[in-house]
């Protein structure tokens, strides 16, 4: 008799998968003034280090739209623990053994930052791929491990310095990659699903010959925007805003963001037979523009500092709800699909959190006008649901069944 799956290992391996991208994404951002002192580096030249991570990311969402399916999923997600947990261990010693200590630390960067890019791409249709029912909700929940890594790896620090001095960063950095190196063993035994059967998913040509496929690339690109921009910006803001130290904004201003943002999405994943998508995602874009005003105009910094928190709230269905309404508007989209859809949300999150800080600084160093003009992308993301909402009653694409075990998303 075969012997029953058991996909919860599998659901298991994804949520850390996710908890590993935090790890990666929000860890060295706490080391950048030890790195300064360090290694002597210039804030000018650690400022390339976020710039490196997204562009590495950029680059390898738009290669695996080529070779994941080629590869198989198991390998590349394999691979993609293993780049981690080497990127973090050559954080912590790489830049001691080359001639240029800067250098050591790009390298470590854009290892880890390819693995991170590579869960971000395959975890989603990995979990797709699964026999869950009510996949919207479990998508939600899936990207609510990212946001308590977040949370995570922002108190974990914290505590770990405070007990231990930030001059053992090297060890933490160490002990975090083994977590990493953990879920390397979970992806090699837990059962992994083809998305697609080979030969029936979409090609990219045919996915981007599809205004409607154009159009959730918009809205991924205004939900990168919409959720990079505060997580990158918060702490500073907080800093400015209440006159706080650096270590207390962390924890009131990304902390309280990716706090709210996990809190979202574990609340849709529990109620999500009970809601409708598309009314939930207007509704948090409308929430999010206003929270993002509140924070721009409000003269009361703990207004501020609640505009800040709750746009963690508003923007945690964005992502996960994006996802799940291209597959049940484009279900043979396949992996290239969601290779394009975390290419469009990486660009969103590269381009808005600089384009906040190009305009804070023509208006003379003023945090708040730069937030002011990030309210355009949650805007933006409500005028595309809106046109969404309204293709629903038009003539359907061939592509644009919906599977078994899916709600509509309209």
């Amino acid at each position: 008799m075969a012997r029953q799956k058991n996909y919860k290992k599998t659901l298991t391996a994804c949520y850390l998968g996710f908890v590993t991208q935090a790890i990666s994404a929000n860890f060295a951002p706490l080391l950048f003034l030890t790195f300064r002192s360090t290694y002597g580096i210039t804030l000018e030249k650690i400022a390339m280090i976020p710039m490196v991570f997204y562009l590495a990311q950029l680059l390898i969402d738009l290669a695996a739209t080529r070779f994941a399916d080629r590869i198989g999923y198991r390998t590349c997600v394999v691979v993609s623990q293993v780049l981690s947990a080497v990127g973090l261990v050559s954080m912590a010693f790489l830049p001691e053994l080359v001639p240029v200590p800067f250098a050591g630390l790009l390298i470590s960067v854009v290892l880890y930052a390819v693995g991170s890019g590579l869960i971000e791409v395959l975890v989603s249709p990995i979990v797709e791929a699964c026999p869950f029912e009510h996949k919207d909700g479990m998508m939600s929940l899936l990207h609510s491990s990212y946001c308590w890594g977040a949370v995570g790896v922002v108190l974990g620090s914290t505590l770990f310095f405070a007990l231990f001095g930030i001059e053992h960063w090297k060890v933490l950095t160490v002990l975090w990659a083994l977590l990493s190196l953990y879920n390397t063993w979970n992806f090699l035994r837990c059962p992994i699903e083809r998305l697609m059967e080979e030969g029936k998913g979409m090609s990219s040509g045919e996915l981007l010959r599809l205004p409607l496929f154009w159009l959730i690339i918009v809205l991924m690109i205004c939900t990168g925007a919409s959720e990079a921009t505060m997580a990158q910006w918060a702490s500073a803001f907080t800093e400015s805003a209440l006159g706080v130290s650096k270590a207390v904004g962390d924890l009131a201003g990304p902390g309280l963001f990716a706090m709210f943002m996990g809190i979202s999405r574990m609340l849709y994943g529990k109620f999500s037979e009970r809601l409708h998508l598309t009314r939930v995602m207007l509704l948090c874009g409308v929430l999010c523009a206003g929270c993002y005003l509140l924070a721009a105009l409000s003269a009361s910094p703990v207004l501020g500092l609640a505009g800040c928190a709750l746009c963690g709230l508003a923007v945690g269905i964005m992502w996960p709800g994006s996802i799940s309404i291209s597959s049940q508007k484009c279900p043979r989209g396949g992996t290239a699909m969601f290779a394009f859809l975390a290419l469009a949300g990486d660009l969103g999150a590269t381009v808005s959190p600089a384009l906040v800080g190009s305009f804070a600084e023509l208006a003379g160093g003023d945090l708040k006008a730069g937030l002011l003009v990030a309210a355009a992308f949650p805007v933006v993301l409500v005028i595309g649901l809106l046109i969404l909402k309204g293709k629903a009653g038009g003539t359907a694409l061939p592509t644009e069944a919906t599977r078994p075990g899916k709600t509509s998303a309209s």
